[in-house]
């Protein structure tokens, strides 16, 4: 039960709306559609209705214009295959990332979406996600500590319930739920 409020605005059934609209959300599995890589960016639009500067823009946040444009074959134009298999899991995220951004939320939420990327490829998205640190919230929910390690606020969460909050640095000092969560106990 309760309200909840942005910006001292509760949120309800008239502005519902409104608020989804704002949100980008990156989940840990990228839905894609065989289709090119603008067509899956601007998901859900029309050819005649995408804005193909907001695209290369979104591109650009996520870190995937320069492989676009580099890589491949018919760069903006290229078909990517069913569930996108002609690319690889990482450069899969960033698709989602720029699909997300892609609309200008105020808000971006990924939820572990960099649960199952390897090392280097995870680089590339907290890249990503320094490009656009300052122009929208970022909400990130993940259980590999070097995708929060630049977080502004970690909030530590254990049976439904918040047992610490704070920066990276202070919460390997002095949070025992951190240090065991991290296994640098």
């Amino acid at each position: 039960s309760g309200t909840i409020s942005v910006d001292s605005r509760v949120i309800c059934h008239e502005n519902i709306h409104a608020w989804k609209n704002m949100i980008g959300y990156v989940p840990q599995t990228i839905f894609l559609t065989d289709a090119t890589i603008t067509e899956n960016i601007a998901f859900g639009l029309g050819f005649e209705e995408i804005d193909f500067d907001n695209v290369k823009r979104a591109s650009k946040l996520a870190s995937l214009d320069e492989f676009i444009m580099n890589d491949l074959p018919d760069q903006y134009n290229t078909i990517v295959g069913e569930r996108g298999v002609r690319l690889s899991g990482g450069q899969r995220q960033r698709l989602g990332i720029a699909r997300a951004l892609y609309r200008n939320p105020k808000v971006l939420i990924l939820d572990e979406a960099t649960s199952s990327l390897d090392n280097i490829t995870e680089t590339y998205i907290i890249k990503a996600l320094d490009n656009i640190k300052g122009s929208c919230t970022i909400i990130i929910i993940a259980h590999r500590f070097t995708t929060i390690q630049k977080c502004d606020n970690i909030i530590i969460l254990k049976d439904g319930q918040i047992v610490d909050e704070g920066i990276y640095d202070k919460l390997i000092e002095t949070s025992k739920e951190f240090k065991k969560l991290s296994l640098t106990n």
